[in-house]
């Protein structure tokens, strides 16, 4: 019997199994949702549904079943579980695990729906997670990863109408209804510059479009384009997205940037020209950290950003250096100036020799440093061990970013002294080989090759608190 409404369990999974047939007349996927719960709630297992029914069926079943943490309770363990299996499916390729998260979804929240309706709020007493607001977080993230590729279903439709029922401004009421999104295709478009979050093509002499990776949802996109509305009234010289659309599996933001390009691209064709585009980039970041936010105004705390580095790369090598380090950051002085996270030459575009951002949504309130610490990280630091990951990431050599960066820090400041020159590059490396650290240990195993490299920024970041009183400049 199923745990609330005492009816057969075996009527749930020929509910998903009639819900995904309103989306495909695939036999694997279909036999799937009939066998998606066999692994956590039966002593049936994986290897067994492989033999009987294949491969695919197997691992479309294996993206619904969570990990199991004996001696645990299931309510410690909720939030840990519901995050593991979300990056199943935002990371999956199968238009089968979408849908048949999608079905088995819409089969729960029916019945919650139907629930709720009846006990209101007093519902959720009886669940391993009693929080509404974190089983929002959790619908809410399944909708959105599956919503580019099935928001024409009415099984999508009809998902949206319950979270906005249960509830309420969830979602916005039009995605319940028949959307269309424009449908583009990058085929032989040039492509203009890489970033974390995706690829900027150009797609015609007009138009530019950002490709964002596949695990950023609508949401996501959404944001960005609000944050660079939000900078661009602010005073931040900011290209504005004008619309939504999708490129196969992924969506995109469309800019009207006519006769434009990346100083990337123009430091491509003419590198010696390379120290008057740096000039160009520190009159630009002088701009944009002369632009201040209040709290209220909704940009976070680049500080926090930066202590994500730390808890995430030094506190797993070195604890007490992850504290001084800590330290340091604590002590920059609360500042409502703005920066752009992600500033580098890929990410600004020359229109008739003006300068517009693109990429907004790490734009914070922060000091500085912050910022300088992420263009001695984009243009000096992910270089020293191999320089072809410059060549590949900015389009130039290594030899040539290096000489950009030492060109716009001499702007930037505007000294020619050496000794203050060095001085705020130490800072800025401090944060960089923090962020350096993080990101050869993101993907939990650390090769060899890279324990080498973390042994070399942990000693050369020792060597700087051991000197450092303070990241601040003036």
């Amino acid at each position: 019997m199923r745990k609330f409404g005492n009816r057969p369990f075996i009527l749930h999974p020929l509910e998903v199994a009639q819900i995904l047939s309103t989306m495909t007349d695939d036999v694997e996927i279909i036999t799937a949702g009939i066998l998606h719960d066999i692994v956590e709630d039966t002593d049936g297992t994986l290897e067994e549904i492989e033999k009987r029914f294949g491969q695919r069926v197997a691992l479309i079943v294996a993206s619904e079943s969570e990990t199991d943490y004996p001696g645990e309770e299931k309510s410690a363990t909720w939030k840990r579980r519901k995050e593991e299996s979300l990056k199943v499916l935002r990371n999956s390729t199968d238009i089968g695990v979408k849908m048949l998260w999608l079905a088995d979804k819409l089969a729960n929240i029916r019945s919650l729906s139907g629930m709720y309706s009846e006990q209101g709020e007093k519902m959720w007493e009886r669940f391993h997670q009693s929080d509404p607001e974190m089983q929002r977080w959790y619908y809410r993230g399944i909708a959105e990863n599956v919503e580019l590729s099935l928001n024409r279903t009415g099984a999508f439709k009809e998902l949206i109408k319950h979270l906005n029922f249960i509830w309420p401004g969830t979602f916005d009421s039009e995605k319940a209804r028949y959307r269309k999104y424009k449908e583009v295709s990058i085929d032989g478009c040039k492509l203009l510059g890489r970033g974390a979050k995706g690829d900027v093509y150009r797609y015609d002499d007009e138009l530019v479009i950002k490709v964002f990776n596949q695990n950023n949802t609508y949401h996501d996109v959404e944001r960005e384009i609000a944050i660079s509305r939000k900078a661009f009234i602010l005073g931040m010289p900011t290209a504005i997205s004008f619309g939504i659309v999708s490129v196969g599996d992924r969506y995109g933001a469309m800019y009207e940037l006519v006769d434009s390009e990346t100083i990337s691209s123009c430091i491509v064709r003419s590198p010696g020209q390379v120290d008057v585009y740096a000039q160009g980039m520190a009159d630009l970041a002088r701009l944009i950290h002369s632009v201040t936010a209040e709290e209220c105004d909704g940009f976070p705390d680049a500080k926090e950003r930066v202590r994500d580095y730390i808890s995430g790369g030094i506190a797993c090598e070195n604890e007490a250096l992850a504290e001084k380090c800590m330290k340091l950051i604590d002590a920059l002085p609360e500042t409502s100036t703005l920066i752009h996270g992600d500033f580098h030459t890929g990410n600004v575009f020359l229109q008739k020799g003006e300068p517009l951002l693109i990429d907004m949504d790490r734009v914070s309130r922060g000091h500085p440093i912050i910022e300088i610490s992420d263009l001695y990280y984009f243009y000096v630091v992910l270089g020293e061990d191999d320089p072809a990951v410059i060549e590949k990431f900015m389009g130039f050599s290594y030899e040539t970013a290096k000489r950009f960066f030492r060109a716009f820090l001499k702007r930037y400041l505007e000294t020619e002294d050496e000794n203050r020159l060095r001085e705020v590059t130490e800072k800025a490396s401090v944060v960089a080989y923090t962020r350096l650290i993080r990101k050869l240990r993101k993907h939990g195993t650390v090769s060899e090759a890279n324990k080498i490299i973390i042994d070399r920024c942990i000693n050369t970041i020792a060597g700087l608190t051991e000197k450092l009183d303070t990241l601040a400049f003036s």
